[in-house]
């Protein structure tokens, strides 16, 4: 669903019940500045970024990367 600031401005209520069935583009000046969704929407996608983020930790792992703290070790010790 698309509308503009002005119409959410003006019929809040209805935009944020209709956020919970799918998501609310809001433009501004004929351009798209804002998104409402839904808590559960939007729980949803914090769940996949933590996911993807954990597998990018545990491929870097598997690829030799060993964090922070001991690269800083293993150049000061050289």
């Amino acid at each position: 669903m698309k509308t503009t600031a002005t119409e959410i401005k003006n019929h809040f209520g209805e935009y944020l019940e209709g956020a919970i069935s799918e998501p609310v583009v809001i433009e501004k000046t004929g351009r798209p500045v804002a998104v409402m969704l839904s808590v559960k929407e939007y729980e949803r996608l914090i769940a996949l970024e933590d996911a993807y983020w954990a597998q990018k930790a545990i491929n870097a792992e598997k690829s030799g990367y060993i964090g922070q703290k001991e690269s800083a070790k293993l150049l000061k010790s050289k």
